[in-house]
Order: structure tokens, then sequence, then C-alpha cells
């Protein structure tokens, strides 16, 4: 077997001190950073001139906390779209656990590559998570009969001669944001899986989080 080279962007998302990179926008400006900590402080400090809507706020939030990450998409679900991964999956570090968790779970096998995330952003008031999820951007289309409302991005990036497809899916559910990312390469042939491909496997995942989402509501 030839030796296989492999593009220094995606080589870094193989190795462990290099996850977090990978969910940039999640981890380190978006919804998993210290910022969006402060951000969600804000919204759970009640104004002196508006407490009752303060109070409604509170009696709106349908859940508490996110769920734990790495049980929210099934070990079928993993082993179909990230075939060689351990299903158990790598939580990834948060600033917060009360109020935002992920999972992610990556393998090369042969020379396919294939990396997928959850993460779960739980916002004090449906009308505070429906206002963040419309303030998000990236859409090649609503994405039907998952959660409340959801969206789906995909898009190709080419780096040295080598193209990577992702998806992404956004959900809202009440007061939680649910976001999936999948995404994959090709090394032998250069080129990435098909977007039918990836944007199957993000909705199979996203559908598979949201029902444990709403499970763990029913447990609460």
């Amino acid at each position: 077997m030839r030796s296989l080279p492999l593009p220094v962007t995606l080589t870094a998302r193989l190795l462990p001190v290099a996850v977090l990179a990978c969910v940039g926008w999640a981890w380190s400006t978006g919804p998993m950073s210290d910022s969006a900590d402060k951000e969600n402080k804000k919204e759970a400090a009640p104004q002196s001139s508006a407490s009752h809507e303060a109070s409604e706020s509170v009696a709106a939030k349908t859940y508490a906390k996110p769920p734990a990450p790495c049980g929210t998409v099934t070990a079928r679900t993993v082993s179909s779209l990230v075939p060689g991964a351990k299903t158990a999956g790598k939580e990834l570090a948060a600033t917060d656990e009360s109020v935002r968790r992920g999972c992610s779970w990556s393998a090369l096998k042969e020379y396919d590559y294939r990396w997928l995330d959850v993460s779960f952003e739980v916002k004090n008031s449906d009308t505070l998570a429906e206002q963040a999820y419309k303030s998000g951007s990236g859409s090649d289309g609503t994405a039907q009969s998952i959660g409340d409302e959801a969206r789906l991005a995909t898009n190709v990036v080419t780096k040295d001669k080598q193209q990577t497809r992702e998806a992404v899916v956004t959900v809202r559910v009440a007061n939680t944001l649910v976001t999936v990312t999948y995404n994959g390469s090709d090394f032998e042939s250069k080129g990435a899986p098909s977007a039918d491909t990836v944007n199957k496997g993000a909705l199979q995942a996203a559908r598979d989080a949201v029902a444990a989402l709403q499970a763990s509501g029913k447990d609460a």
C-alpha cells in the first residue's frame, strides 16, 4: 500500500491537541466559547425594568441543561458515518457544561477520512433560542421534521488539491440549539464524498441528537 499524503489541515484534525480547533466556531468564538458563556449569563440576569419578562423566561426553560453529548448519536449511526471510529466518542471541554456540551468522532479508514461532531447549547428561554437561531447565517434550505426549526448548509473546500465536503445542520428544540457537523475526504482520489452522502449523514446524526435531547427532557 502506498504512503498516504495527508493535507496539513486535515492531518491536524486527527491530532488530539488540534481537536478543539477543528470545531473552532463552537469552541472558540461560537456557542462553546467564554464569550458565549458571558452572553448566556447576561441572559440569565433579570432586568430591573423587566422582572416580569425574566420570570417568563425561567418558566419557558424547557431544558435545564444539555444531555451527555457522546451518548446522543447512536452507535449504529456513528459506525455508519465514521467507519473505524470509537463509538463512545470524545467529549470536548467546555467552559460551562450546564450551558453547552459537545462530542466528536473521527477516523481514517484506508484512504477515507470522516469527521462528525454534535453540540448542544441551552438558552434561558425558547424566545432567546429562537433569536439565536435566526441570527445564524449560512443555509442551503430548511430541514424538515427535525425539532422546531432546522436548516442545512453545505460547502466544499479545496486545500493542496484535496477536496473536503462538509454539511452543517442547525436545529432549535424549544430553548436548546443543536449543531451537527459532518465532513469527509478521499485521499486516494483527492475528491470528497457526494453532497447527498454528507447531507444525509448530517441529518441522520441530527435526528439522533434531537431524539436524545427530547428523551433527556422527559427524564428530568
